[in-house]
């Protein structure tokens, strides 16, 4: 207890409690739907879909508004940040009440209801900045606590609606917003630990920060695998166990208090043992333990299986069991740190268009964004219109979930073989065959009502969905230096889910207006014509000199270095080359335009001498001096092999001369 005494006294406790009753009420009208849903549910006649699409979009809109929340903190504090929101959050909860009449409607007041989800960091922030740094994980953990107002949704929100109506919940809901609003403009201020305005670019330079990356993960995973779970128990509850609609939100709040009370333990823990061993435990959740592919078709599957045969209880014992193993596989095996780089740090903008430009410039990378952008966009006709395909059939929910399982089955099938067929057949043969074999499972699916038969098709399609999609990953992650690796995936990943999403959207909308059939034959002959970008745009993973950075050429040789971000920078290197070779040191140092676009320069010339006709100046301009200091230390060893070529048609006793310059005005 004097411990907790001197806690409060070290900071401003009303301001900490303050904090504590925003976010306890924004949690609470975050998960208003899941809380209510067995209600909205009934309401609409909503479909198991339906379902998910309402309890999924205020998350991820919650998700998607805390970035902007932050941003306007930074800007006008966070006191008044939170003012903000709650008038935000007073304007959902009026539409909600006055204007939901239609499912669309719901869907509309999801993403009003994201304006409460965004609340988190800003709570945190405002409530523990008066703290000092050796209190500040027990002050984060209380006012995190506040997600017990996830709980208290729970467990007001079923027994008003039954009451007074679901709608009703909205009404009093706007009309309590004014007791957290009233508390947080009397009793609370703004801490001392403002820092000075940054700008945009600094402010989402933390995009681009390693631990961000992993400790973002982490609370993916288990914050939101929480507020998920209570969104999603109350109709769990009242489907599989046939408890009433007030019952099912009483058990869901014991779920949830405990979730909330375990935070204040957390940040305490953080205090004595640092913020990084408390999350230990969790570290297994992060790993990837199988590819995406197979994971969304197989995940489901598998649940659905245990489900099916042994009862809801055996799924959450399977999952707690291989998280695990996952735990132990980490810890007996972490990842190696990276090497601390002497090099400027890139800012967000600057690392955006490097990974870009590198895509841009090398063909190896572009091919495989062009090539799995078609294969996507025109493969996701099938997953998207899979239900659709389940209804022809009238095989229903179970004819689904089978199809589902076909699609897994075949796709971890050819997982166990896909590396021996892969360097037996080659890139181009693995991904030409799974083309023409998705989409004649395409055909089949549109063509046959004969459900057996579909069903074989969807093996086929699933072994070669993982086939063509795991080939075009491993060829990007192959192909791409240590540099840009992981930009380079992100950009596969982009092109990849981009592609799907909106071939998804184009082939459902394409279905409505064409029906079923014609779309699915649609889709299979656009995937056939995909395939005949193997010839401009051949795959190929790159060779280990084309992707292991070398030690440039030559020291710099500077009288004083700028600083990093001074620039734009002009580089001169002259060649005296031997007399009559000009034509094939033309066509040679012509090939070197593309690695130096492609690590960073954003001009590049070759200039003759006129005044000395044996003499040739290369010319490129980057960005800043950071920029090219960076693209240094991007070149290859096939680069540098490239500069061996170009060095030899120098004359006799004839070096390579290179001049910097920076601009002044």
């Amino acid at each position: 207890m004097h411990y907790f005494r001197e806690f409060l006294k070290s900071g401003h406790a009303p301001t900490l409690w303050a904090s504590f009753l925003y976010f306890g009420f924004s949690c609470a009208v975050w998960v208003i739907n899941g809380a209510m849903a067995p209600f909205i549910r009934e309401s609409f006649q909503l479909s198991p879909t339906q379902m998910g699409m309402m309890l999924s979009i205020p998350i991820f809109a919650g998700a998607l508004m805390r970035f902007p929340l932050g941003i306007l903190a930074q800007y006008i504090g966070r006191k008044r940040a939170t003012l903000v929101e709650m008038a935000g959050i007073f304007v959902a909860m009026g539409y909600g009440y006055l204007f939901v009449h239609t499912f669309n409607d719901l869907l509309a007041l999801g993403i009003l209801l994201g304006v409460a989800g965004a609340s988190f960091g800003v709570a945190l922030s405002l409530g523990s900045g008066s703290f000092p740094p050796r209190f500040k994980g027990l002050a984060m953990g209380i006012v995190g606590a506040g997600n017990v107002g996830t709980a208290v949704a729970a467990l007001l929100a079923p027994s008003l609606a039954q009451q007074f109506g679901w709608q009703a919940v909205y009404g009093f809901a706007a009309v309590s917003v004014a007791v957290p609003a009233v508390v947080m403009a009397v009793y609370a201020k703004e801490p001392p630990d403002l820092a000075p305005h940054a700008t945009f670019r600094e402010h989402i330079a933390c995009l681009f920060e390693k631990d961000g990356w992993a400790f973002s993960l982490i609370y993916a995973v288990t914050f939101g695998g929480f507020i998920g779970l209570t969104a999603f128990l109350p109709s769990y509850f009242y489907d599989q166990f046939g408890v009433s609609k007030v019952q099912a939100g009483q058990l869901t709040m014991l779920a949830a208090f405990l979730g909330a009370a375990l935070r204040v333990n957390g940040g305490w823990l953080s205090d004595h043992w640092g913020g990084v061993n408390p999350l230990t435990g969790v570290r297994a959740i992060t790993a990837v333990s199988i590819a995406y592919n197979a994971a969304r078709a197989v995940g489901p599957t598998m649940a659905g299986l245990v489900f099916a045969q042994l009862g809801a209880g055996w799924v959450f014992a399977v999952t707690v069991t291989t998280t695990l193993v996952m735990w132990e596989s980490i810890r007996r095996w972490p990842p190696k740190a990276h090497p601390p780089s002497k090099l400027p740090a890139e800012r967000l903008w600057g690392g955006t268009l490097s990974g870009l430009r590198f895509a841009w410039h090398s063909r190896m990378i572009l091919a495989q964004l062009v090539r799995v952008m078609a294969f996507s966009a025109a493969g996701s006709a099938l997953w998207a219109l899979l239900p659709v395909i389940a209804q022809r059939l009238g095989t229903g929910a179970p004819g689904f979930g089978l199809l589902m399982g076909c699609l897994g089955t075949g796709a971890v099938g050819v997982g166990l073989v896909l590396g021996r067929l892969r360097a037996r057949f080659g890139m181009e043969v693995i991904v030409g065959v799974g083309g023409v074999v998705f989409g004649i499972a395409m055909l089949v699916a549109a063509l046959t009502y004969i459900t057996w038969v579909v069903y074989i098709a969807m093996l086929f399609a699933g072994a070669a969905w993982m086939s063509a999609m795991s080939t075009f990953n491993t060829a990007t992650q192959a192909s791409a230096p240590q540099w840009v690796r992981s930009r380079a995936v992100a950009m596969h990943m982009v092109a990849a889910l981009g592609a799907f999403a909106m071939g998804s959207a184009f082939w459902g909308a394409a279905s409505d207006i064409l029906g079923l059939t014609p779309t699915l034959c649609v889709a299979a002959a656009l995937m056939g014509v995909g395939l005949l970008l193997a010839r401009p745009m051949p795959l190929r993973m790159g060779a280990l000199h084309e992707v292991t950075q070398a030690t440039p050429w030559d020291e710099l040789f500077i009288e004083a270095e700028p600083l990093p971000e001074a620039g734009p920078v002009a580089v001169e290197v002259g060649y005296r080359i031997a007399p009559g070779t000009d034509a094939a040191f033309l066509d040679t140092i012509s090939r070197m335009k593309a690695p130096r676009r492609r690590d960073g320069a954003t001009f590049w010339r070759v200039y003759k001498d006129l005044g000395e006709p044996s003499r040739y100046v290369e010319r490129f301009i980057v960005e800043s001096w950071a920029d090219y200091l960076h693209q240094r230390a991007r070149a290859t060893m096939a680069d540098q092999a490239l500069e061996t070529e170009v060095r030899a048609f120098l004359a006799p006793g004839e070096v390579v001369r290179m001049s910097h310059y920076i601009a002044e005005r």
